[in-house]
């Protein structure tokens, strides 16, 4: 049975996307009284529908500092999704992921200050690592940004570590790694390699790797990101406040491997295509999770293979026929 005492109000940003529409199911499930901010530019409202009775759904811009105020009214914890994201999307037009990853979480934490909002946690980035030397990353080293997209996820958490110096406004930055799972959009250039291969591999078509394929990823799937912010949102304020925490799952899988486990789960007989490297894509990326763990009590319950099992078999219903 749940606690009444553990319930809270929840604004959710970026509510129907990817990420967000995971956390929105969890809170819901668990009986937390949440709230969707989403312009639905890369949120579906599909992602909502099993739900939509029970969330209160408002559809505004982050740009719009009046909407985003209006959402925060007597909430008590915010999870900010809200994004324009892929790093190549913000090479070719960095003008509109300027605008909203960095102009939209600066209207957030001003909505959250202004109504008085306990904790902000924030969807940051590993692209903020860039491509120095030394594996694992840590949260100690300095960020090396390479693209406009990891720039202006790294601002927002400057913002929000200024925010919780300046104000006393709690806040937590998650820098998440190569999220992968259900829900995540396989048909646009800028989807994720997970998603994008799973369903050209299931259409019989060949999947472009950009560069040799031995480039590693710390794939994450979703569910582990969902725990991450819920730990975040109640973790002691003397541990989490105003810090940034790698979410990941602490091992490295190359591009070539991935497509080989994909291949077996979805019986695919062909190999790849490759390409030439995209600009401003990070060779490879490895977590270490310890701070995670230590202040949050974070510990990934799903790993890599059992991800993909998941991943294929949502793929496989959702895309039938």
């Amino acid at each position: 049975m749940i606690s009444l005492k553990s319930l809270a109000n929840y604004l959710i940003t970026g509510g129907a996307g990817f990420i967000g529409s995971h956390l929105v199911h969890a809170l819901v499930e668990r009986g937390d009284q949440v709230r969707v901010l989403d312009n639905f530019e890369t949120g579906l409202r599909k992602n909502l529908d099993a739900v939509r009775d029970r969330i209160d759904l408002r559809e505004a811009d982050l740009a719009d500092a009046d909407a985003v105020r209006s959402a925060c009214e007597g909430i008590d914890y915010v999870l900010h999704e809200g994004a324009l994201p892929s790093v190549p999307r913000s090479v070719k037009e960095p003008r509109p992921s300027h605008a909203t990853n960095i102009n939209g979480t600066f209207n957030v934490l001003e909505g959250a200050r202004l109504e008085g909002v306990k904790r902000v946690v924030c969807a940051a980035s590993s692209s903020a690592y860039g491509n120095q030397p030394g594996f694992p990353r840590v949260e100690t080293m300095a960020p090396q940004p390479l693209s406009p997209y990891a720039v202006q996820k790294l601002t927002g958490e400057l913002y929000m570590q200024a925010y919780w110096r300046v104000y006393g406004l709690e806040t937590v930055c998650l820098r998440y790694f190569n999220i992968f799972g259900a829900r995540q959009v396989p048909d646009s250039p800028y989807s994720g390699v997970m998603a994008r291969f799973t369903l050209m591999m299931m259409q019989g078509e060949r999947p472009t790797i950009f560069g040799d394929g031995e480039q590693g990823r710390d794939f994450t799937h979703v569910e582990n990101v969902v725990s991450a912010n819920l730990l975040a949102v109640t973790a002691p304020a003397t541990l989490a406040a105003g810090r940034v925490f790698n979410i990941a799952c602490g091992h490295r899988h190359t591009l070539n491997e991935t497509f080989n486990v994909l291949a077996t789960l979805l019986k695919f007989p062909h190999p790849p295509i490759y390409g030439p490297e995209r600009e401003g894509d990070v060779r490879d990326s490895l977590a270490d999770i310890t701070a995670a763990n230590t202040a949050l009590g974070y510990v990934p319950q799903v790993d890599f293979e059992e991800g993909l099992r998941r991943t294929v078999a949502w793929y496989r219903e959702e895309f039938a026929g």
